[in-house]
């Protein structure tokens, strides 16, 4: 009787509840009596049959689709029919606080079956770590970067967001989406309030009662949008990762748990993570993924009868034009697609060493053969292959490979834990001042050689989504709007007046309908290319004759050389031909790259010069007509 919800629920024939009768009863009796649910969704009923016999599976769903109880109810059962001992289920998160709420949830369930689960991640401390290899958990819950400190081997691997486990291979996020194509229903409304303080007097007044999740774009933001709220007596939690893990632990139980209140975060309440009936999304100014968007308006509409919705609260007017852009493509049902990581030559000398170090010893001409002919491992892989030699990562013997006493001294603590996983944090390097630090910054802001001391400002405005740029796509969108666009939500009339200020002050010296603009202004000389950071990076690369080599681009222009003419510009663009070049990449830059040092210092430059690279988008601006404006 306890599982008569499922069993009524069933109305596909006995071949459905066979598909069912293979979890195991106490899942079964979990399910309907703890969670109250009276039957499964179809994306989990489909998914127990292939995974049930260990096939690999992606499991593809909106949010709130049931993806992750689809994999916990599977795995849970063949634990128990297995008889699975050791480590055997792995959970690898790209988020630590993704982790956090998942360890409760996994945890309910396995202590009915009698398994423990664990979470390691970078909060954990060496005396947790300790027990936790004594004591090798069931179920082991870690983060991408933590992986290869665990030391564990596992049957079956579970990963929550695996979207955003794709990276470039030096921990660059590839953001891609979950959802299907096509935009999602909702209202969103866009509205433009000038400055962090308005904000909060506007969520303070708004929705009185709700649960309200707030997304801001910097832990300084959040910080400060907290503040601006509790001093007009909100309660209000923050999540971001700046926090100590005891903080946001509080702060996302008491957020779960409230109900008149506001919750600040950065994304790191983006991805999957239960924050209980949620009323309303707010976006302080904007994000720079579309596929960001989703996942945050994705967060309400959980409970039956609601309708998702996202306010976007602006502060400034560049945030306000990056959000019409990004509501554009929105509309345009765009997001961003998933590309590979291009020359990913650290990774293929990683390989090379692992290879080596798991057989003991390779042939010098056999090599190859292990990666069964992948690209990567063919003729472009010789000089990589004759580096580690020359520099003793590899030794070399009567025709056979060694590991070499330059890899022991790099990669050689721990049992060569660091030559076992390729992933690593996000490279960025940290700011100091002094001895206090102050933040950090990504490494595109050393894309171009420069003589004497470099100087960053922190903590000053940032400009059209930060160091690291715009989209080619997202930036074209922002320079649509100006140009008349308006996407197809509901605009305040602030957003609406600010709009239509910027159209009218702004394009005549900016935009250029159906081309690009190069204006000169005294011995300002900008080109107007609105193509995004990277793109414009590649045509300052491309076109040094003409480019002023001490001014890093800006998404939407690049600055020229002063004495430029027409006709100096008419010769560059024709010198081009094809032949894009790569962003100048300052060598400092490449230490954020794992397993760098095992390449040449030119190929570990072009690894990290490609990957900010855009020669689709560059390409499409040098095809379009210029126009050259002059001041007065």
């Amino acid at each position: 009787m306890a599982d008569a919800g499922l069993s009524a629920g069933r109305d596909s024939g006995d071949e459905d509840a066979d598909v069912l009768d293979r979890l195991d009863p106490v899942v079964l009796h979990h399910i309907v009596n703890t969670r109250g649910w009276p039957d499964l969704r179809p994306l989990q009923r489909a998914a127990i049959p292939p995974l049930m016999e260990g096939q690999d599976a992606l499991l593809l769903a909106p949010t709130t689709g049931g993806k992750t109880e689809a994999a916990r109810f599977r795995l849970l059962s063949a634990m128990t029919e297995h008889k699975w001992t050791g480590t055997f289920v792995l959970y690898l998160c790209p988020l630590k606080a993704l982790l956090d709420n998942l360890v409760g949830c996994v945890d309910a369930y396995a202590q009915r079956l009698g398994q423990r689960t664990v979470l390691w991640h970078g909060d954990t401390k060496e005396s947790q770590r300790q027990r936790i290899r004594a004591e090798a958990p069931d179920i082991l819950l870690t983060t991408r970067e933590s992986l290869e400190g665990t030391g564990s081997r596992t049957g079956q691997v579970v990963a929550p967001g695996v979207h955003l486990l794709a990276t470039d291979g030096s921990g660059h996020s590839v953001k891609v989406s979950p959802e299907p194509s096509g935009r999602p229903a909702g209202e969103v409304e866009l509205d433009y309030v000038g400055s962090l303080d308005n904000a909060a007097k506007l969520i303070a007044a708004l929705h009185r009662g709700e649960k309200r999740l707030v997304f801001c774009e910097s832990c300084r933001q959040a910080e400060e949008l907290g503040a601006a709220l509790r001093a007009r007596e909100v309660t209000v939690f923050l999540s971001h990762a700046s926090l100590s893990v005891d903080e946001r632990a509080r702060s996302e139980q008491a957020f779960a748990e409230a109900r008149d209140c506001v919750i600040v975060s950065t994304s790191t309440l983006e991805l999957g993570i239960d924050v209980g009936d949620l009323d309303r999304v707010i976006q302080i100014d904007s994000p720079t993924f579309v596929a960001s968007f989703l996942q945050r308006i994705g967060r309400i509409c959980r409970r039956a009868g609601t309708v998702r919705n996202c306010l976007f609260l602006t502060t400034r007017e560049d945030t306000l034009l990056q959000a019409a852009g990004l509501l554009l493509l929105w509309s345009h049902s765009w997001v961003e697609p998933v590309v590979p990581p291009p020359e990913a030559r650290h990774l293929l000398a990683q390989q090379l060493l692992a290879v080596t170090l798991q057989q003991h010893k390779r042939g010098d001409q056999l090599w190859n053969r292990q990666w069964n002919g992948l690209a990567p491992f063919g003729k472009s892989a010789a000089p990589i292959l004759r580096f580690l030699t020359e520099e003793g990562y590899l030794d070399s013997d009567g025709g056979m490979l060694f590991i070499g006493p330059e890899a022991e001294r790099r990669f050689g603590k721990r049992h060569f834990i660091e030559l076992t996983a390729s992933f690593t944090a996000p490279p960025q390097f940290t700011v100091l001042s002094g001895r206090t630090e102050i933040g950090r910054t990504d490494p595109s802001v050393l894309t171009e050689e420069r003589p004497g001391p470099r100087r960053l400002l922190l903590g000053g405005r940032r400009m059209n989504g930060g160091v690291a740029g715009l989209s080619y796509a997202l930036t074209r969108a922002m320079r649509e709007v100006l140009l008349g666009t308006n996407p197809p939500v509901s605009l305040a009339r602030r957003a609406e007046a600010c709009l239509a200020e910027q159209r009218e002050t702004d394009v005549p010296d900016t935009v250029l309908p159906g081309g690009t603009l190069t204006t000169h202004v005294g011995s300002d000389v900008r080109w107007w290319t609105w193509a995004g950071y990277r793109a414009n990076a590649t045509l300052a690369a491309t076109l040094q004759s003409v480019t002023d080599p001490l001014q890093r681009p800006t998404d939407s222009w690049l600055r020229l050389r002063e004495n430029l003419t027409p006709a100096d510009w008419r010769a560059a663009r024709d010198n081009v031909g094809g032949n894009l070049v790569l962003p100048d990449v300052d060598r400092r830059v490449v230490h954020g790259l794992k397993f760098s040092t095992a390449l040449p210092e030119r190929l570990a430059v072009a690894t990290v010069a490609a990957r900010l690279a855009d020669f689709e988008g560059a390409g499409l601006v040098l095809d379009e007509p210029t126009r050259f404006q002059y001041d007065g």
